[in-house]
């Protein structure tokens, strides 16, 4: 468990912009139905159900699941998480038409062929007022990471667009395709801007150091100059 404690307050620095965003969306609601696509082992999803709030989380993973699953059965929410194996291409075949408040798609957009197919399906299965909380890479920072490790050739592709197996979008291009799709953003946060940076040894070594890294990721979220910087763009659309 101690060996474990380094890695989590880490991930909690990577994931707490857009934990609080959620949390924030879902506070002062009451047994919201929440879809959570590619959700794997529950990270997100356990939190919402530990809110009081009914999850359903499609992975195409069956080891993922299972792992959810035994994750749910632990904190004691096993009766508000259901996992379902699929993707978002099936998504309409597993959620019904306009019932869920709150989708979560992190870090799926850039994995499918059509991103503006898929935020349509997505709009499909949300209620009217419901939300989407939508986490992509964000493609500048992609192409300065690509450079900093001497891969030049690919940083050049990446700026064009040419990612390969994930694509990376631009806040201006998420704020496109959403509009296109029907969505209006309600906010955009820029995320882990400085979390992949520092080194681990430092956050695990240093007293103070995660909590400093996180008011600071905390502090910049919000603030426009820093998307262009940020690995990944969270934005909160409604329909």
């Amino acid at each position: 468990m101690e060996r474990d404690r380094p890695l989590e307050r880490r991930a909690s620095v990577r994931t707490a912009v857009v934990w609080d965003a959620c949390r924030a969306r879902l506070d002062g609601a009451s047994d919201q139905t929440v879809i959570d696509i590619g959700g794997g082992t529950g990270g997100f999803a356990v939190r919402v159900a530990e809110l009081g709030h009914r999850v359903t989380v499609i992975d195409p993973s069956p080891d993922a699941l299972a792992a959810l699953g035994r994750r749910a059965e632990e904190r004691g929410v096993a009766d508000r998480v259901v996992g379902q194996q699929g993707d978002l291409a099936s998504l309409p075949e597993l959620v019904e038409s306009g019932s869920a408040d709150l989708v979560l798609c992190h870090d799926v957009l850039g994995l499918v062929d059509d991103p503006r197919a898929a935020l349509r399906t997505i709009h499909g299965v949300l209620r009217p007022g419901g939300a989407l909380s939508l986490l992509v890479g964000q493609r500048h920072a992609a192409v300065l990471a690509k450079a900093m490790a001497g891969h030049f050739g690919e940083a050049v592709r990446t700026l064009d667009g040419e990612d390969g197996a994930e694509r990376r979008f631009t806040a201006e291009e998420i704020a496109g395709l959403l509009a296109a799709t029907g969505f209006s953003v309600a906010q955009t946060h820029a995320v882990r801007v400085f979390a992949d940076l520092v080194p681990s040894t430092l956050l695990d070594l240093e007293p103070g150091a995660v909590a400093g890294l996180l008011e600071l990721e905390r502090a910049v979220a919000e603030r426009p100059e820093y998307l262009a910087l940020a690995a990944a763009i969270h934005t909160v659309s409604t329909v």
